[in-house]
């Protein structure tokens, strides 16, 4: 089968362009850039990298106001990562809805493994409390991460991933931010897969079973 090679900058910023309710922006250029391969004529909403991507070294606050550090906190286990705002109207909901509602699927010793991370691009009002009451209505096992805006930046630009500060349009207080799910491997904890926003419920009920293998999608 014909396979496609790109670069991951070049995916990130065609998604970027493709943001809705959640703002659009350019990319910001420092993003890192990964060879992947997509099977030509599959239309799978799996991206497998190439080179993945190393889980940040981030150090943030969960929703009981606890320190979570990521990579001591998901080593080994399976894990996708998210970047959005709960006060995002259509993209960031409906992304995590469509994971929590795959992830019942799992058996649930594998529900109990994956861990489904939430990091917040709006940190002013996306304190621990509003994080955890919002995640409560999608899935109470997932993490909320907030805390300081550059370092959350900083942080999901190392997964070529660009946000900017929230900032106002027509009076409401928008974030642009990009919208992959990085997936994490519990064999390696490198993000291997990437997802866009286009993926679905029946996507990542496909995906999720091998996911937490750490095999390929």
């Amino acid at each position: 089968m014909r396979k496609k090679t790109f670069a991951a900058a070049a995916l990130i910023a065609a998604a970027t362009l493709t943001l809705s309710a959640c703002g659009g922006g350019a990319d910001d250029g420092g993003s890192p850039v990964a060879v992947v391969s997509e099977e030509g004529g599959d239309a799978k909403a799996a991206t497998v990298l190439d080179q993945p991507f190393e889980k940040p070294d981030l150090v943030l606050t969960d929703t009981k106001g606890r320190k979570y550090d990521l990579r001591e906190e998901t080593a080994g286990r399976p894990t996708l990562i998210y970047f959005g705002y709960t006060n995002c109207p259509d993209v960031c909901p409906l992304t995590m809805n469509n994971i929590a509602v795959a992830k019942t699927k799992l058996p649930k010793a594998q529900q109990d493994e994956l861990r489904i991370v939430f990091v917040t691009t709006d940190p002013d009002r996306d304190t621990p409390a509003a994080l955890g009451t919002w995640l409560k209505g999608i899935d109470p096992q997932a993490v909320g991460l907030s805390g300081d805006f550059a370092t959350i930046q900083a942080a999901a630009r190392t997964l070529g991933i660009s946000i900017e500060p929230p900032h106002k349009e027509k009076g409401k207080i928008v974030s642009t931010h990009g919208t992959q799910v990085v997936a994490f491997s519990p064999k390696t904890d490198a993000g291997y897969v990437l997802y866009g926003e286009d993926a679905t419920v029946d996507d990542y009920i496909k995906d999720l079973p091998k996911l937490a293998e750490g095999e390929k999608p």
